[in-house]
């Protein structure tokens, strides 16, 4: 991950993006369509949020999570989800677990960090057994992903040089189906196919949008709290302008992801 792009601090994280990665990680696992009673591997499980919907949804003999965030580790397991869950700290790209042992090997808007994406689907695919289930999603960065794109659009147009960091520019080379569908083909997955998965944001108002930016977690908020008090406030004021308000001053708005899926090829028979 490049310097800007922190993920550290839970609570922050929690209320700035985790409490948008619960309700899309339903609508993917309901896309996914594994049947209970299998051996999941969340890949940069963060906070904990795809795989406390795991447990929810899927009835799974064991859930393992990995991350290389030792904050978001601590907190995951304080979520108490059980015997069959357990977290391990440690990076996408060399994961700290056997080959061939999951059924379901799966990880929720993270791929685009990660610095060597090849690298880390090839690590998925070891990780999963035979014909199992290899799967990502993404935050659609083309502008589906409203919370984030409606930031940067008010953003540039106060700082011109922020459009180097502005994430529709830096993962548009992997935040679409065709580019997540040719990942997982050149890892040498079968029944490769992609889907767009979409929930609400629902802002209470304009504090409620506004304030988990300034947690300093991911590379949007991040970039705002480097900012002095008098730029973070046009920012602000820009953004109370620009974002669609209702009469009670509730803010809703689009959140758009793209997920993928593929599965590994069974072992070879013998003749």
């Amino acid at each position: 991950m490049s310097v800007q792009d922190v993920f550290a601090v839970a609570p922050a994280y929690e209320a700035y993006m985790g409490r948008w990665s619960r309700p899309v990680a339903d609508v993917f696992l309901r896309w996914l369509g594994v049947p209970p009673g299998r051996r999941w591997l969340d890949v940069g499980c963060g906070t904990g949020a795809l795989t406390e919907t795991i447990v929810r949804r899927a009835n799974p003999a064991e859930v393992v999570g990995v991350d290389r965030s030792g904050g978001f580790i601590r907190h995951a397991r304080g979520l108490g989800l059980g015997p069959t869950v357990s977290f391990l700290e440690g990076d996408a790209q060399a994961l700290p677990v056997d080959s061939g042992r999951f059924d379901a090997v799966v990880s929720g808007l993270v791929l685009n960090f990660v610095p060597d994406r090849p690298r880390m689907v090839a690590e998925m695919v070891r990780a999963a057994a035979p014909d199992g289930t290899v799967a990502v999603f993404v935050w659609d960065q083309g502008g589906g992903m409203e919370l984030i794109s409606r930031f940067w659009e008010v953003v540039t147009q106060v700082d011109r040089s922020a459009a180097a960091r502005d994430e529709s520019l830096r993962f548009r080379d992997v935040c679409a189906p065709g580019p997540l569908e040719a990942l997982f083909a050149g890892a040498g997955l079968k029944d490769v196919s992609s889907t767009a998965l979409e929930v609400p944001t629902v802002f209470v108002d304009f504090e409620d949008y506004w304030r988990p930016f300034l947690g300093g977690q991911g590379p949007t908020s991040a970039y705002l709290c480097s900012l002095p008090a008098d730029r973070q406030a046009e920012v602000r004021e820009g953004l109370r302008a620009a974002l669609p308000a209702a009469a009670d001053g509730s803010i809703r708005l689009r959140a758009q992801a793209w997920a993928a899926r593929g599965k590994k090829p069974g072992a070879a028979r013998e003749a």
